[in-house]
Order: C-alpha cells, then sequence, then structure tokens
C-alpha cells in the first residue's frame, strides 16, 4: 500500500533460535507485514541460526508451511503470494554453537549475505533464545569480531530480561561488558500495539485532556490486563515465572510509565525514555510488612460441573506444575506515585489466567461532580466520567459520560463516544513485532526499554517476590476458580477504598446471550451503556418466582443459585453468565427464584431501556421477535418491544 514512511535500512537480520516457534509464529509474519506495506528495504536478508543441519530451501520451506507457517500466522484480510515469495527468498540458514569459531564462520557468511543484498555492513542481531544466552551470545560476537568493519551493529532481547532485580542487573552487566547502551534494543511487543504506542500522542497532541492529568481531577487508573486462557501447556514455564514476572513488571509498568509520565522535550527517543524512568523511579516501593496491604495473589483451581464432577483442572493440575506450586496466576497490585502530579491518586493493577473474559483496557476515572444541583430531581446518582483506552481485543479510545435520557423528566444515562482503530484506519492488524523491527532498523529506540528502566521496574517488583518467597501461600492456594474474576480479596482492595473494579462489557460479553447474538454493534453498545450495577450479599434473593419480570441480569462477579417455586436446586451460574432475559420481552410473572450464594455483583438491563433502544434498532427488534418465539415459546410482535 502507498505510505508516506521512510524504508528501514538495509541490513542483515540474524535470528539465533530461528527454528523456534517465535520465529514462524511472530517474526516472519512481522516482517511480511512490513514489506506488504512497502516499509522494508529491498537490501535486507535474513539468516537464521540454530543447531539444526538444515538447508536454506529447508528453512524457507519451513517458515512457509500451509498448516505451520506464514499461511496460517500472517494478520492480513488476504495472503500475497507474490510478496511471501519475494521475502522468503532473502531467508537463510546456518548451523551453529555459541563458539567462536563457529561464529567467526557465521561472520563470514552474514558478509557474503551483505555484500550480496548490498546490506552496507548493518548488522541486526536478534536473540530469540532463552535469557540464559544473552550474555554467551554478546560475548561470543565481540570475540568472533561481529562489531568490526562498516555499518551499524544492533542487538534486540527478548523479554524477560531477568527474574527479578539481581539476576537483571548481572544480565545487563553481562549483555553491556562489550556493546554499548546505544546497541542495545531490550524488546517489549506490547509496546508495539497501536493503542499502546497511542498514549503519548493522546495525551501531548489533545489539548482538552492534558491539563486534566493530575490528581486534581483524576481519582483512580485502573489496568486490567485479563486472559480468559489457562497456561495452554506451558506450565514448565509459567511455574518458574508467574503473573508478576510474566506480564505486570514489564507489560503493565511500561504501559504505566506511558500513562503517567511529565511531558517530554520532544518525541527524541532518550526524551521520552527519561520521563518514564522518572515515573518509575517516582512509584512507591513497599516494604516487606507493607506488601499484603497492597498486594493480592492468587491461583486458579478447576471448574466444575453442576453435579460436583472437574470440568476442567486447577493450575496445580495442568501438565508439568508442581503439585503443591505456589506460582501465582493471579496478582492485584494498589500502587502510590509520589511525584505532585499523582499525589494521593491511586494506581491499581490487575492481571490473571483463566478468568471470565479476555481484555487488556486502561481505565481512567476523573472525580465524582457535585450531586448537590440535582436534588428534587430523579437522579439519585452520578456517574463519574471515564476514559478507557481498549489496547486488545478490541483497540480504541472510549469517552464515557452521562446524557439525559429523552422525556420530560430528568434522568441520566452513559453513553459513549467511541474511537475504533479498525473503523477509522483500513491498516492490516500487526502483531506487535513490526514496529519494534522497524525503529530499530531506523535506530529509533523509543519503544525499546534502557537498562535504568529495567532496573526500576524490578525494583517496584522485588519486594513483592521476597514477600511472597517469605511466605508461601501452601493450603491457601487455589483461592479463586476458573472463569471467575479471580480471588474476592482482589475486590475488597479496591472496595476498601470506597471504589470497585470498572468491569469492561464488551460486545462479545452480551452475545453470550442468544438474545443478542449477531447484534449490530451501535445496538449492542447501546445496550452495555444502559446497563446498570447493583450488589447483592450472599444469601440475599436476587429474583422471587411469582414477582413481575422487568429485567434482565448479567453476573459480573459472584454466583448465583436457580431454584423452581418449590425451592429445587436447578442451576448454578457464575460470572458471565444471565438470567432474567424473559423479562425484556414481556412482563410476565418469574417462574424461578434466583439467590445470591456469594456477594454478587451483577449488571441490570431494565426492559424501559430495552424497549427505548429496540425502538431505535427496528432491525433488530424484529430479530429478536423470531428468537423469542424459538427459543422462549413466546409471541410478541415488534411493536411490543419498540412501544415506550
Amino acid at each position: 500500500m502507498p505510505t508516506t514512511n521512510p524504508l528501514s535500512e538495509p541490513c542483515v537480520m540474524i535470528i539465533f533460535g530461528a527454528s523456534g516457534d517465535l520465529t514462524k509464529r511472530l517474526l516472519v509474519p512481522a516482517l511480511y507485514n512490513l514489506a506488504c506495506d512497502g516499509l522494508l528495504s529491498d537490501n535486507f536478508a535474513v539468516l537464521g541460526v540454530g543447531r539444526s543441519e538444515i538447508s536454506d530451501t529447508q528453512f524457507r520451506e519451513s517458515m512457509t508451511g500451509t498448516d505451520d507457517g506464514l499461511p496460517k500466522f500472517h494478520t492480513r484480510k488476504s495472503y500475497d503470494q507474490v510478496q511471501t515469495d519475494k521475502l522468503i527468498n532473502r531467508f537463510h540458514f546456518s548451523s551453529a554453537n555459541i563458539a567462536v569459531e563457529d561464529f567467526k564462520k557465521l561472520k563470514q557468511r552474514v558478509g557474503e549475505l551483505a555484500a550480496q543484498f548490498g546490506a552496507k555492513g548493518n548488522v541486526l542481531f536478534y536473540f530469540a533464545m532463552s535469557p540464559r544466552f544473552f550474555g554467551p551470545l554478546c560475548d561470543t560476537l565481540h570475540a568472533a569480531g561481529f562489531q568490526d568493519g562498516p555499518g551499524w551493529k544492533r542487538i534486540i532481547v527478548e523479554k524477560p530480561f531477568g527474574t527479578d532485580l539481581a539476576s537483571a542487573l548481572k544480565l545487563n552487566d553481562e549483555i553491556l561488558r562489550h556493546w554499548r547502551e546505544d546497541q542495545i534494543f531490550r524488546v517489549d511487543h506490547y509496546l508495539g500495539k497501536e493503542t499502546v504506542q497511542n498514549l503519548l500522542a493522546f495525551r501531548f497532541s489533545n489539548g482538552m485532556f492534558e491539563p486534566l492529568w493530575n490528581s486534581h481531577h483524576i481519582d483512580n487508573i485502573q489496568f486490567n490486563v485479563c486472559e480468559s486462557v489457562d497456561v495452554q501447556g506451558r506450565g514448565g514455564y509459567y511455574d518458574s515465572s508467574g503473573v508478576l514476572r510474566d506480564m505486570i513488571q514489564n507489560h503493565m509498568f511500561q504501559m504505566l510509565a506511558y500513562l503517567c509520565m511529565e511531558a517530554p522535550g520532544s518525541f527524541e527517543a532518550d526524551s521520552i525514555r527519561n520521563e518514564k524512568a522518572k515515573l518509575l523511579e517516582s512509584v512507591r516501593i513497599y516494604k516487606p510488612e507493607e506488601v499484603p496491604q497492597y498486594v493480592v495473589r492468587g491461583q486458579y483451581g478447576p471448574s466444575f460441573h453442576d453435579n460436583g464432577e472437574v470440568n476442567k483442572p486447577g493450575y496445580r493440575q495442568e501438565k508439568d506444575v508442581k503439585p503443591d506450586s505456589g506460582t501465582e496466576t493471579f496478582a492485584a497490585i494498589k500502587l502510590h506515585i509520589d511525584n505532585s502530579r499523582w499525589q494521593g491518586v491511586p494506581i491499581y493493577l490487575r492481571s490473571g489466567k483463566a478468568l471470565w473474559k479476555r481484555g487488556t483496557e486502561i481505565v481512567v476515572t476523573f472525580k465524582h461532580p457535585p450531586a448537590a444541583i440535582f436534588r428534587g430531581t430523579q437522579v439519585d446518582k452520578l456517574e463519574p466520567n471515564r476514559l478507557i483506552f481498549h489496547i486488545q481485543p478490541k483497540q480504541g479510545i472510549e469517552l464515557v459520560f452521562q446524557a439525559k435520557v429523552p422525556g420530560p423528566a430528568l434522568q441520566l444515562q452513559k453513553v459513549d463516544m467511541s474511537f475504533n482503530y479498525g473503523n477509522a484506519f483500513k491498516a492490516s492488524r500487526y502483531t506487535g513485532y513490526e514496529v519494534m523491527f522497524y525503529s530499530c532498523m531506523r535506530g529509533d529506540a523509543t519503544l525499546f526499554s534502557r537498562g535504568d528502566l529495567v532496573k526500576a521496574a524490578w525494583e517496584i517488583a522485588q519486594p513483592l517476590l521476597d514477600y511472597w518467597q517469605a511466605t508461601p501461600p501452601g493450603n491457601e492456594f487455589p483461592n479463586y476458580a476458573r472463569d471467575s474474576w479471580g480471588p474476592p480479596a482482589a475486590s475488597a482492595l479496591v472496595e476498601r477504598d470506597g471504589r470497585r473494579w470498572y468491569e469492561v462489557i464488551t460486545p462479545e460479553v452480551l452475545e453470550l446471550s442468544p438474545l443478542f447474538k449477531g447484534g449490530e454493534l451501535v445496538f449492542l453498545n447501546a445496550v452495555i451503556m444502559a446497563l446498570q450495577s447493583r450488589s447483592f450479599a450472599a444469601g440475599e434473593t436476587i429474583i422471587r418466582a411469582g414477582d413481575p419480570a422487568a429485567e434482565m441480569y448479567l453476573i459480573c462477579r459472584g454466583e448465583v443459585e436457580v431454584t423452581d417455586k418449590a425451592g429445587k436446586h436447578l442451576q448454578r451460574l457464575h460470572e458471565g453468565g444471565y438470567f432474567g432475559e424473559i423479562g425484556l420481552l414481556m412482563p410476565t410473572p418469574r417462574t424461578a427464584n434466583v439467590k445470591a450464594v456469594t456477594q454478587c455483583d451483577l449488571f441490570v438491563l431494565e426492559r424501559s431501556a430495552f424497549h427505548r433502544i429496540t425502538q431505535d434498532n427496528p432491525n433488530f427488534a424484529e430479530s429478536i421477535v423470531v428468537l423469542a418465539r424459538e427459543r422462549y415459546n413466546i409471541v410478541i410482535s415488534g411493536a411490543d418491544l419498540t412501544s415506550a
């Protein structure tokens, strides 16, 4: 596609560990995207390095196999065989161990490729290997003379950069023993996501928000990285890592730095990285005795069928996981930034696996408006304004505010102004590595961590690791079930401050109910905005048989039991479950009881709001008429749904 961006600089890219999964799944698709978008220089070649004894042709075929290669893992709307052939013909392979003699032969091969492709002596080394090899690789590259000759030499290292503060500092010393800081590019592919990069552009290019970006106007900030998947067969790796090392210490702290840093003097790499370092150095370091007060850890257990049989295993039953493992698969943290801009603003971070929905969001909640002016009206509470950065799976920005509901009375409802990357820009979806490659090839280190940034992030995380090591959870784990929102203590962490986690309901969550399956995005977003939150204590009745039906419920947190009129158990519902949807269709008496088994946070959609929305979406109203007849044996008309 046409582009105004300059080409990447000529270079030979050496991928150490090229026969691994990372190369097939992410690195090659990223290079393919750059080529398709006209950003990859023609003076570019790839040299894969590994222990395998394979030819160039075999390497190319392994990267483009239909079942496990580029045709499967590419992210574009259509597959371009011409671009694939052009790119893959630049791929080569050499077998080598980490030994000086092998690397001298490797250097000779690189020189031949550089001459063949006109790479001007530029070499990009990509370490797609375990961090324990980073130091030896750097030493051997130096000993083999790779720093000699014309052109630049740059090294990209994958995360994790260390497993704790001491190992990170040691690794940093090893890498910098023979190489300069400006030659080292510590990659975090999360920073290659468009929405993360847009944090800076959004803050500093929109004058309406930057004056509000401080403790005078913002009440709290929440970072959510929630995964519905479990460890997916990677128990051996994950059991030596955990969510703090795998997600929070790197990805989430980087996002925190972008969102909260001071304005840089320019968009030069070091100017931005200086401010990121200052921000992370301003985060309060907890003493060991403070960790339980500000941090919650968790580990998922099994999920069960209604008959009590195990549906899916807990973490300790996963392959290659120790049966008494104390590794955390969930963590929630309250942070404090001790500087003049953010003093007193709590920063909440939450991440975990096997949760009830997938989503990565940053939620900026502004302070409540004064409610006194609405005395004597039907407005019983005011919602604060929220700015939501959707990182994945949806990528966009959403501003949530209050608007008057149509009608003679003064009633308010949440509405939103939403920007979606997929709708606004027709670019193909990137893997996150494209921007990293392109930036490194052009010598732009903005999106890469510097040694002091790595150190500052580990200094925040280290007291947590130390406390957890000194106080293993033992029988406290597992403390949350699969497909839930994590341990109850994570909710308490926020609620004791008089706040709650702001749960972002996506159209995908709504479509769990057949009533909304296949709904147009505009319709589903209107439903989401009409949802109201309610809480019920354990043992409290939510629906009583015989009561008139007037609303539908979506379980955000907790568990409910459904019984018939005689009190006989029918089923249990958990996070993501829904009930009472017939109440949206007609005011028939309830036929079952629903009681909260645990503390429950629910979203409620009232029939009056639903009818107002269907009135604005008559096409979808007709599809609901058909669904009501087929699924619930209820005969209604479109007029029934669109009446006020």
